[in-house]
């Protein structure tokens, strides 16, 4: 099988066969004891990651502030949001994780999707999910239950809408003759999609449309496998490989030697079991890995910098030889 595709400048800058990059999820704060974080400084935060060289930027599509989802996200629109943070960086990828495509006009979303792509030069990855907040489906007059099904009629007209005049029919989105186009296209031959966990699908149906998997921490054991999978199922389909990425929380200690203590979804430990522990990650087929920050302790600035000092040049550096297990 071929090495991962060649589509856009992100995707062929985050995702590499064999290694794993870095990149954070957006606001880049702290905000454990709120829902909803402050956004404050958030420009000057995409700034400096970028310049500490990691690798991407993710924002979430969270509609609305849904209490006892716990999270409200970023708060901003994540289409408007990326538009205006492509104008304010220059080499860091783009990502959205993930947009809730029953949610949304399929149109839009690869209207929003192209435009970004071409205003950041290829740096947009788009993230799709079916999406897992009961509450915003009666507020915006959608049946929940049938999520599974607009997600799939949706990533296929996003996938169809990038051709020149396409023709296609859908049965709750509406259909093209090839009589009108919908521009800009993208920079590269496709919008490069990522699906987030099973979205409703098979994986199989993931393994076949979707162009790499974003998928939830898991214990490592687990994640091996489930890497395994996946990796067998794009293998017997697929002419290229398709990377795997997961997010992390992490609560990065002072002291680098701090043994890992479980916290939601991630840890609280030091650089050196972090970077212990990303390698685990690396050898098993993760291809890139979003550290979330929502409850780190430790001054902002002060964690940023550890980890590019002492963790990115372990992983973002071309000199390591590995071997995937």
């Amino acid at each position: 099988m071929k090495p991962f595709e060649n589509i856009n400048k992100a995707y062929n800058s985050v995702f590499k066969p064999n290694e794993l990059s870095i990149g954070i999820v957006v606001p880049i704060e702290k905000y454990a004891d709120s829902a909803i974080p402050t956004m404050q400084g958030h420009l000057q935060r995409v700034k400096q990651v970028e310049a500490l060289g990691f690798k991407s930027i993710w924002l979430r599509d969270i509609p609305f502030n849904v209490p006892s989802f716990g999270d409200a996200g970023q708060t901003f629109d994540p289409f408007t949001y990326l538009g205006f943070l492509a104008g304010q960086t220059s080499e860091i990828a783009l990502g959205a994780s993930s947009i809730a495509l029953p949610l949304h006009h399929p149109l839009n979303v690869v209207k929003a999707a192209t435009t970004i792509d071409q205003l950041s030069c290829g740096r947009l990855l788009l993230g799709v999910a079916s999406g897992d907040r009961y509450d915003e489906y009666p507020a915006m007059g959608i049946a929940y239950g049938n999520r599974g099904e607009l997600f799939r009629e949706a990533f296929n007209y996003i996938r169809k809408a990038q051709d020149d005049f396409p023709i296609f029919e859908t049965k709750n989105y509406g259909s093209l003759q090839g009589h009108i186009d919908m521009l800009p296209k993208p920079t590269a031959h496709k919008i490069p999609l990522l699906m987030t966990g099973s979205s409703r699908q098979s994986l199989e149906w993931n393994a076949e449309h979707a162009d790499g998997w974003m998928n939830y921490p898991r214990d490592l054991y687990t994640q091996k496998n489930t890497i395994r999978q996946y990796r067998a199922l794009v293998a017997a389909s697929q002419d290229f490989d398709k990377p795997f990425m997961q997010p992390m929380y992490i609560d990065l200690h002072k002291n680098d030697n701090f043994k890992p203590e479980p916290i939601h979804l991630g840890f609280r430990l030091g650089a050196n079991y972090l970077v212990d522990y990303i390698e685990k990650l690396r050898s098993y087929g993760v291809n890139h890995l979003a550290l979330n920050l929502r409850y780190n302790a430790m001054n902002m600035d002060a964690t940023l910098e550890r980890i590019a000092k002492q963790v990115l040049p372990e992983f973002h550096s071309n000199k390591k030889e590995h071997t995937t297990s």
